[in-house]
């Protein structure tokens, strides 16, 4: 077999990770022990995110022609891709709080929702909630007045009947 016929699968399920992904985000993972790395990948798969190392070469065939072609720049040295279909946000939240400890896990660059983002705003991205925190905030601002408003209510009702 040529090595061609090889690597298009690769290309291929690179490409098929990449396609409808809402974030994609690059990580330079040299340094990290086997727990650390273990503990790593829980916390993504937890949260839904596909995280792979593959051949920067493969990732650059994937990539081109793709909202993550300006991704390329940064394929150099062990590079681990991390994708999320779900939250645009989780990839990058995940791996920025997980660098605080683990200092050896470097964050390179990502796309999120289309945009590119280098190291710094990939740590920008990183501190906006999920969207479920945020539906959750959204839910509890809108609960207060709902039931305050509940409770004026029926001491009006009860101030009534103790006229009546």
């Amino acid at each position: 077999m040529a090595k061609v016929e090889l690597k298009a699968p690769i290309v291929e399920e690179i490409s098929e990770l990449l396609n409808g992904a809402q974030s994609a985000v690059l990580v330079d993972y040299r340094g990290l022990t086997v727990e650390q790395d273990t503990q790593l990948r829980k916390q993504l798969r937890e949260a839904g995110v596909t995280y792979k190392v593959y051949k920067n070469t493969m990732v650059n065939f994937a990539i081109k022609g793709t909202e993550f072609e300006s991704l390329a720049e940064h394929l150099e040295g062990p590079t681990a891709l991390a994708v999320s279909k779900d939250d645009a946000t989780a990839p990058a939240r995940i791996l920025f709080n997980f660098a605080k400890d683990a200092t050896a896990l470097e964050l390179k660059a990502g796309v999120v929702e289309g945009t590119y983002y280098d190291t710094e705003g990939i740590k920008v991205i990183a501190t906006i909630p999920s969207r479920d925190e945020l539906l959750a905030k959204f839910l509890g601002s809108i609960q207060s007045p709902i039931t305050n408003f509940a409770r004026v209510i029926k001491q009006i009702a009860e101030k009534n009947e103790e006229v009546a």
